[in-house]
């Protein structure tokens, strides 16, 4: 162990890694999420104690040193290690690269470096963000810390220390490897001299001065010889980088001063004068020019973003620019503001009816897409026939059409409207198709509606395959060889064995794949296989002006030949290296300029896990699940951002809404990991196959947030289904055959291969995942059988093996082999084994955030706010599957703003990213997290709010509302306990026998019997009908009985006759305090029996009498007077026309809002 301590008196405890030694430097921080052997290798690090804001290091390992072009290193920035030490979250012990040649540890060691792992590097970030830069010492624990006085850089010339004393290139202040390479790839012939070298200027053509450590002010012997250079009347070109721009400054005459905290990283946004274009800029230095002291005749050439601080000089009459206006702007708003026509409208498509791939994620970006133009003060006509989206609620877009989107449609809604300009990127497939069809058909020639964004002749491009290839090939770029068919015939006669083994992919987005294929599109691609390959995600973002940035890129945890929405993802990427994570960044941003794109889109590559190949698979030039994804991820705000750009706003102008200072023209640093796990719900069906593979089956997913992988990972895992406790390896038995071939339970699986003592390398073998991800998920296994040792004696469990288990994401149900989860629970609270809060702020604490975008982690000392304010607590509705969906989120959302219109404060717990509800700015705080009692609980516990509204969220708030009910929390709404009584199939049968409503005869489970053939199966606590069956036979009723056991085991199921051919009734109603006061009555154009989501619904009805109405309305009343709801309800009536008129039965209960 050892501690960091700080000058100011502030130590951080973490483990010790690579050298037993104790040191002194400058306390800095590194905002990059990859790139640490080149950051420890960097001279201008010398003498600072390096903290790295990603809390996951060494994934992929040291290379062995080995020479590069101009013989140079290729992997590292010098010939040693510069930095005084390494600070981390965590380091890895199984790091996973083709290159690696030896751990993170191991080097650090070899070279001497101490590193301490177990930091909450946010903690200390933030630190010196308010503080500024600070003195530090890293003591190992036995050491007196008096004998490790802290170490001051600034009282150094670290610039002499650090130069090479050979005569090899440029004037060497610290210079990097890679400054040498630049100039070598264009074709310089470069000398390297010391840092007080005399300089000649007969000796060059042109000056380079490095970057390097320290104050520039002692570097006086640099400074004079740049003077003799430069001070003169036909001086050569001089190019300063980092501290080089700094001591040209001094050179001139101007004055330099020491940052606050200096800017270290990949990220920094820098803007050109004169341009006005953003360049994304690698940076490391502690000190700026003062840009009022520079001399007559310079000026200003590059300003950060976010700081204002001078970046770059240059002399007015020296140097010539040009500056040419960049093609395929598409800037909307001048052209709008010459047009003299008044306010300006805009037409959205939407997406439609919610589809398997084309989900609630649009509905987000609809709804992002409308705020941003409003803002802008431009009316917004929306087309979506989809009633369950926010997008389409009272109050968003000015205008609203509930119509078919369709060409026909379409064309109707714009020969009314008359609209200036249409987003086409917003609604999916289903709207780029549609704009696509307009323009071909020259409806939006015809009536001058602008395509606002990306180009129709961009889309094509991405859409048709074989001009996606011929355009790659033009920029020197590949996709996978492939071939393009038109017929089965031509796909039967085709060579396609030169392919190997061939995955088939629908172009514009063997034989008997083929022809289901051709039921859909016109155009087939055969692709080469490239399984076992990493499949990896880029989000990008290019304004009209050429400004381009990437948001984040991902990487799938299962290998290419699984769809990226089926797929496990993870984020940032984990297991590439500096390289190649610039090299596909790089390439993104040369395709999405070369291709005309104007907004967001993104790009998946196929990376070979043994060299540097790579492969495009596509481009989606449009909004996508993986954007919503990419937002929440980030914090970035990608479709709110598109829209802006789609009106020819530039991005540098636009702010970053989560710290209100800087520009949105940045690329986002994660200090946290994210995963998202999709679910499926394949057992909904019969004879329908598990396996997953290129095309989608997931109906949903979810995003989970850790400062460890293993955190991350299981809290997604229980995200995905309520009734999973996490890596489960009881879940699904070991079957190598399901290890090779992919299932929706195959993660199950390889919990049960890993218990069975599977080796790593063996699961590679089989899954091709890579070897990193499968250390991560032993370590979870192997701490499950820790805590196994404990099962007979909770009690003597150590303190520090329940610390572990939490922040390896444990729940407290899963620890809870023996006894309770209250048990547990309080065990970890005598033992202050709490919970922190920490932001989402885009930007890894470099800057502070005016949102509260909020997650719980374990791996963390100190929370980035502060608890006081009361507020109100909505739970959200989780994971969208077969039954609750995005009306669960409209319910949510309506509630949220409700509240603050009656001046609330909120607070939203959600963990879907394809949510409106999960968009932070749409309450006071948003919790990124579990919907299970334990993390409500927790937060609860944090907050003390006024009080919890679980009616919003559908089955899974409810079914954790007498578990917060038993600890006192304050339910807002219907009573836990009259929920219960709803819920509790046997308690609310009971209750309208008592009441004397009518319902059919039942009996609750005691043995196989039954009220009579047919009857139906109903189980307690559960969401669309799951579970609910009706029998026919014995056989089926025993079937059935156990399905229905399986997802209701702590409650009651309930056995009742089926009435056939009789009318089903949906009523939903609202009541408060038991009295009804508004009702809403349905009637299903099917018998009864099929489920209300799956039935057609006529609203109001047309075949109830005057007579039939009060009946239902007198039991509507009689029921929420007995279970004295506040709030939201829904009953399911059924009536059977006899002799004598309608006979009514009760059906069914819900105390909350339903997809109705």
């Amino acid at each position: 162990m050892a501690t960091l301590i700080l000058e100011d008196g502030t130590t951080f405890k973490g483990r010790l890694f690579g050298a037993n030694a104790s040191v002194s430097g400058e306390v800095v921080f590194q905002t990059g999420m990859v790139g640490y052997p080149e950051a420890l290798t960097d001279p201008s690090y010398t003498c600072q104690i390096l903290t790295l804001t990603y809390p996951l290091q060494g994934n992929y390992g040291i290379p062995q040193d080995e020479e590069g072009d101009f013989g140079l290193s290729k992997w590292f920035e010098s010939s040693k290690i510069h930095a005084a030490a390494l600070i981390v979250g965590e380091v890895s012990q199984n790091p996973s690269h083709w290159s690696s040649a030896m751990s993170l540890d191991q080097w650090l060691k070899e070279q001497g470096i101490p590193g301490l792992e177990g930091v909450d590097t946010r903690r200390l970030t933030k630190k010196i963000r308010e503080k500024g830069t600070m003195l530090g010492k890293l003591v190992v624990d036995g050491t007196p810390e008096a004998n490790v006085p802290f170490d001051d850089p600034d009282q150094r010339n670290l610039v002499k220390e650090v130069s090479m004393k050979v005569r090899i290139t440029a004037v060497d202040c610290g210079i990097k490897y890679n400054q040498i390479r630049c100039l070598c790839q264009r074709g310089a012939c470069v000398t390297v001299v010391p840092w007080d070298h005399p300089l000649d200027s007969t000796d060059f053509d042109g000056l380079f001065i490095s970057n390097g450590p320290g104050d520039p002010q002692f570097c006086t012997e640099t400074i004079n010889n740049v003077r003799k250079v430069v001070c003169v009347d036909n001086p050569k070109p001089v190019f300063g980088i980092c501290l080089g721009n700094q001591l040209l400054s001094l050179a001139i005459g101007a004055k330099t001063y020491k940052m606050k905290y200096g800017n270290r990283g990949h990220n920094q946004p820098c803007i050109h004068k004169g341009t006005d274009r953003c360049f994304i800029t690698s940076q490391n230095h502690g000190f700026a020019v003062d840009p009022l002291t520079l001399p007559l005749g310079w000026d200003v050439l590059f300003t950060n973003a976010n700081d204002q601080t001078s970046e770059g000089i240059v002399h007015n009459t020296k140097h010539l620019f040009r500056y040419h206006q960049p093609m395929g702007t598409h800037a909307l708003l001048p052209a709008f503001q010459l047009s003299g026509r008044g306010k300006l409208s805009v037409l959205i498509l939407g997406s439609g009816g919610l589809s398997i791939g084309q989900a609630g994620e649009f509905d987000y970006s609809g709804s992002q897409a409308i705020k941003a133009l409003k803002e802008e003060n431009i009316q917004t006509v929306l087309i979506n026939p989809n009633i369950a989206t926010v997008q389409t609620s009272k109050g968003l877009a000015d205008k609203v059409y509930f119509l078919p989107l369709t060409p026909e449609y379409v064309t109707q809604v714009i020969k009314n409207e008359r609209p200036d300009g249409v987003l086409l990127t917003f609604g999916g497939q289903t709207a780029l198709n549609c704009g696509v069809q307009l323009t071909k058909r020259g409806v939006l020639k015809k009536y001058a509606v602008r395509v606002l964004g990306t180009p129709v002749a961009s889309i094509e491009m991405t859409e048709d395959r074989k001009i996606f290839v011929e355009k790659m090939e033009e920029i020197n770029e590949h996709v996978a060889p492939s071939e393009a068919a038109v017929s089965v015939e031509q796909v039967r006669r085709g060579a396609w064995d030169k392919l190997l083994i061939c995955l088939t992919r629908i172009g514009y987005p063997l034989t008997s794949l083929v022809t289901s294929a051709f039921a859909h599109t016109s155009q087939v691609l055969v692709d080469k296989s490239l399984k076992g390959w990493k499949e990896i995600e880029y989000e990008v973002v290019r304004d009209a002006y050429d400004n381009c940035i990437t948001v984040c890129n991902m990487e799938n945890i299962d290998p290419l030949g699984i769809h990226t929405g089926e797929s496990i993802v993870v984020a940032p990427s984990q297991t590439l290296n500096d390289y190649e994570y610039n090299m596909l960044r790089n390439t993104a941003i040369k395709v999405i300029r070369h291709l005309g794109i104007v907004g967001e889109c993104n790009i998946q590559y196929a990376l070979n896990p043994e060299s540097e190949q790579y492969y495009i698979i596509e481009v989606n030039a449009r909004l996508s699940r993986s954007s919503a994804l990419a937002s929440k991820a980030t914090g970035y705000p990608l479709a709110y951002v598109a829209a802006k750009l789609g009106l020819g706003i530039p991005l540098p102008v636009l702010k970053n809404s989560v710290t209100n200072q800087t520009t949105a023209n940045f690329e986002p640093s994660l200090d946290y990991c994210v995963v998202k796990v999709p679910r499926w719900d394949l057992s909904k069906f019969l004879r329908v196959s598990t396996k997953i593979g290129s095309s989608m089956k997931s109906v949903g997913e979810v995003m989970a947030i850790g400062r460890s992988f293993e955190e991350a990972f299981q809290k997604a895992l229980r995200m995905v289904d309520e009734n999973c406790v996490g890596f489960d390896h009881t879940i699904k038995p070991v079957s190598d055959e399901e290890l090779q071939t992919p299932t929706d339970k195959r993660i199950f699986v390889l919990a049960a291969a890993l218990r069975a003592g599977y080796t790593v390398d063996r699961l590679y073998d089989l899954t091709k995942i890579d070897r990193w991800f499968l250390h991560k998920m032993k370590n979870i296994a192997d701490h499950e059988k820790v805590l196994e040792s404990y099962n007979q004696d909770e009690s003597a469990m150590p303190l520090e093996v329940m610390r572990k288990a939490k922040q390896l994401g444990f729940s407290d149900k899963q620890i809870a082999l023996a006894v309770t989860e209250l048990a547990v629970r309080k065990m970890r609270r005598d033992w202050s084994i709490l919970p922190v809060v920490k932001q989402i702020d885009t930007v890894a604490a470099e800057w502070p955030a005016h949102t509260n975008y909020l997650y719980l982690t374990y791996n963390g000392t100190e929370s980035d706010l502060v608890f006081g304010d009361p507020h109100v607590i909505v739970i959200g509705s989780g994971v969208y599957r077969i039954g609750s969906s995005v009306e669960f989120d409209w319910c949510a959302v309506g509630c949220i703003m409700e509240l603050r219109k009656m001046g609330y404060k909120t607070i939203m717990v959600n963990y879907n990213p394809e949510t409106v509800s999960t968009d932070y700015d749409m309450c006071d705080r948003l919790y990124f997290d579990e919907i299970s009692f334990e993390v409500v609980m927790d937060i609860y516990e944090m907050e003390n709010p006024e009080g919890v509204i679980l009616s919003m969220g559908g089955q899974l708030p409810n079914n954790i509302a007498m578990s917060l009910h038993r600890q006192q929390c304050r339910i807002l709404g219907t009573s836990p306990e009259f929920i219960d009584s709803a819920e509790n199939r046997f308690k609310f049968s009971r209750m309208l026998d008592t009441i004397g409503i009518s319902q059919p005869l039942w009996k609750e489970l005691t043995e196989i019997e039954t009220a009579g053939y047919p009857c139906l199966v109903r189980p307690s606590y559960v969401l669309s009908g799951a579970a609910m069956n009706v029998a026919y036979t014995d056989s089926d009723l025993e079937k059935y009985l156990s399905s229905a056991v399986a997802v209701s085991k702590e409650y009651p199921v309930v056995i009742s006759k089926f009435i056939q051919e009789a009318k089903e009734i949906d009523v939903d109603a609202v009541a408060c305090d038991g009295v009804v006061m508004a009702i809403a009555v349905s009637e299903h154009v099917e018998n009864a029996g099929v489920h209300s989501g799956d039935a057609t619904l006529v609203t109001p009805p047309q075949d109830i009498n005057q007579k039939t109405m009060e009946r239902i309305k007198m039991i509507v009343h009689a029921i929420g007077q007995e279970l004295q709801v506040t709030g939201p309800f829904n009953l399911q009536l059924i009536a059977k026309v006899k002799s004598k008129g309608h006979f009514f039965c009760f059906w069914s209960f819900k105390s909350a809002v339903d997809n109705q």
